[in-house]
């Protein structure tokens, strides 16, 4: 996970504010059961006397040093236009008391409703809060909103969801995310074993340090304990019930985010004055964000608060409630400095702009018609298919997109439309409908979408993946029975993508997707069958030029970035390395995310990833992911590091989860312990 914020020509760094700001470091906020909080607040120099209202990001991520170069480019901004803004860490992450047990837990909310206490009843505030994060924080925007304290009247979420368990990184599709469940729990792994800072809490460091490594678990484990959407995931994901959210909602994402289709109902299902954008961004906040056009976030999200925490009618009611960036046709590339296109509205989500085009499946073609022939095609498993497609959330990195698909092709089974006729634009989720039969009890079904151009290049512009033990419910999976017909509809990520006259689309197939989904116990044969309810149904957004999006973003403004210097430089490999010997193909990921010192506190910081996936042909229970981890926190004669090393496998029946950590302090080794753990497969 990258947090460096990249200079750009194309932004204003701004030094001069309306209002003086003042930097409050090392600010502890009582909890009631004793503990600290530990947070850095920018303020109006006169906000003693000139109450102000305030914006909180709360997230685990060590303000101190992890995430001070990017609270350095948007706290001091709201702070400069009359907010104070409040960056915590939460409980048992950075110099915050406490042991973070696991992801968004009821004791982060309980604390954060008494965070919300603690500023309403500070003197400089006005009592009015607002709640902004992304990612982890645009998650607990979401689930604080829903505690509905009186005090946060709006909130900002980016690149977040509704739905811990079918829109996250451990399943999707009711599929293990076999690409994104170890990776992440590894990051956690590390990042919550991280010191505190002697500078800060004393002496009391060690002892905190000890106890974080020995009693911080591996979250993995839990999240392997809960295959199914039980009361586990259903704990956080505000789509149990979307009434309890009763604030206004501005919910941002991108299309090359792995979050993008919260946005699209959370404007379906929250109150009127919620608001929905998604450009064309990675995993990042818009003001700074690739591929271009970044935007004037910051501004935007000025308006937002002022309308909201300062009750100025800055005229963002008047304006459209979704606005997205339609890309235009581009050939494939695994990094884009640039994504073509246009922006357009809707007044309302789902829209009335958008209505849904069938493409049949019909002798072995896509077409606009469906012809009685009833044609059966067998899709065999290729174990390998998927090296090829990218990641799941990419961060701007290059290497994080994917492929030319006609590396993919020959590994599924492609079904091919005619030429469209004229350019059209897609703008929602396209949804494959089939009715299949299986070989086996357990199986499941990829399903990608590609604009072929004319000379052949294939780009992936959306997919989806279903667990077919789930196509009832992902609460009570179920045994399919070999060879008997079911349907199913696999409704693949949300789009924004233009296809151009002359362009074909592709939908291929297939009942594997490795690294994305953990592989079915079994090689897997499946039967798609042409009939009525075989068809590919896209998001057609119809143009009319009177409800075109005309006026334009700022360009991006934020405050000046905090100085630091460079010790080591990054560096990002990403290699699929083929054995045809052994028949063995593993995908090599490695980032190492540079060496950096912040002149501000002395602190020095920096980390390598490596991590594996690793798979033989023909053989589902060869999947190994295996990721390595090195971290370190330190300055001048205190220094600290971190090695981690995670392994996940598996049988026909369970899997196997190794975890160690071992911790130095300078160059002794002062902790060591390895966790090992079996799960039993369920219906995965």
């Amino acid at each position: 996970m990258v947090f460096n914020i990249k200079d750009s020509q194309k932004r204003t760094v701004k030094t001069d504010f309306p209002r003086e700001v003042k930097k409050e470091q090392h600010v502890k906020i009582p909890m009631s059961d004793g503990s600290y909080l530990a947070a850095t607040i920018w303020l109006p120099e006169d906000a003693q006397t000139n109450p102000v209202p305030a914006i909180l990001e709360y997230i685990p991520y060590r303000k101190n040093d992890f995430t001070a170069i990017r609270d350095s480019v948007r706290h001091p901004y709201f702070a400069g236009h009359g907010y104070a803004s409040i960056r915590v860490d939460i409980r048992g992450s950075g110099d915050s008391d406490g042991i973070l047990n696991d992801e968004y837990l009821k004791q982060e909310q309980d604390d954060a409703l008494e965070v919300l206490d603690w500023i309403t009843a500070q003197s400089w505030s006005t009592g009015s809060i607002g709640m902004i994060g992304k990612s982890w924080g645009g998650f607990n925007s979401l689930q604080v909103a829903a505690r509905q304290h009186p005090s946060l009247k709006a909130i900002i979420t980016l690149c977040s969801t509704d739905d811990r368990y079918a829109d996250d990184v451990h399943y999707r599709g009711g599929n293990v995310l076999a690409s994104d469940m170890l990776w992440w729990a590894s990051t956690m792994f590390v990042y919550n074993a991280r010191p505190q800072d002697p500078n800060v809490v004393g002496e009391s460091w060690r002892e905190n340090w000890l106890d974080r490594l020995e009693n911080t678990p591996p979250f993995v484990e839990e999240w392997m304990r809960h295959q199914r959407r039980d009361d586990y995931w259903k704990h956080g994901s505000v789509c149990e019930n979307y009434d309890d959210i009763q604030i206004p909602v501005f919910a941002v994402s991108g299309w090359q985010d792995g979050y993008t289709d919260a946005v699209l109902r959370l404007l379906k299902n929250l109150p009127n004055e919620s608001k929905g954008l998604i450009g064309p961004w990675a995993h990042e906040y818009p003001e700074v964000a690739t591929p271009e056009p970044a935007i004037g976030f910051l501004q935007e999200c000025l308006r937002w608060w002022d309308q909201w925490l300062k009750g100025e009618d800055t005229g963002i009611m008047e304006e459209p409630k979704m606005i997205s960036w339609i890309q235009n046709s581009e050939k494939p590339a695994v990094s884009y400095k640039e994504r073509p296109g246009k922006w357009v509205a809707d007044d309302a989500w789902p829209s009335e702009n958008v209505a849904p085009k069938k493409l049949w499946i019909s002798d072995g073609k896509l077409k606009e018609k469906y012809e009685i022939v009833e044609n059966s095609y067998i899709i065999p498993s290729v174990q390998e298919h998927g090296f090829y497609t990218g990641v799941f959330c990419p961060f701007g990195q290059p290497g994080d997109l994917p492929s030319d698909q006609r590396l993919e092709n020959g590994k599924s089974v492609v079904f091919t439309s005619e030429p469209f006729q004229e350019t059209t634009d897609l703008l929602g989720h396209p949804v494959f409908h089939a009715e299949l039969s299986s070989d086996k009890e357990n199986a499941l079904m990829a399903v990608r979408l590609c604009d072929k151009a004319p000379m052949g290049e294939s780009t992936l512009i959306s997919w989806g993946m279903l667990n077919l033990n789930h196509k009832r419910s992902h609460e009570y999976p179920e045994k399919l029975e070999p060879g008997k017909k079911f349907k199913v509809s696999v409704k693949l990520n949300a789009l924004g993508q233009e296809i151009p006259e002359g362009h074909r689309l592709e939908v291929a197939i297939a009942p594997t997707y490795w690294p994305q989904a953990w592989p079915s116990p079994e090689p897997v044969q499946l039967t798609l069958h042409e009939s009525n309810e075989t068809y590919l149904s896209l998001p057609v957004r119809e143009f009319t030029e009177e409800k075109e999006f005309t006026s334009y973003f700022e360009k991006p403004e934020t405050a000046t970035v905090m100085d630091r210097e460079i010790i080591r430089e990054e560096e990002r490999t990403r290699e699929v390395i083929h054995n045809p010997i052994d028949r063995v193909w593993k995908l090599e990921d490695f980032s190492d995310e540079g060496m950096r010192r912040l002149p501000e506190n002395g602190l020095e910081y920096g980390s390598k990833n490596k991590n594996t996936f690793t798979i033989k042909e023909g053989e589902p229970l060869s999947a190994t992911v295996r990721c390595e981890w090195e971290l370190c926190v330190g300055r001048e004669d205190w220094q600290t590091k971190l090695e981690a090393f995670c392994e996940m496998t598996s049988d026909e029946t369970r899997f196997y989860l190794t975890n160690k950590m071992i911790a130095h302090e300078g160059s002794k080794q002062v902790f060591s312990k390895t966790w090992k753990e079996e799960i039993d497969r369920d219906f995965v």
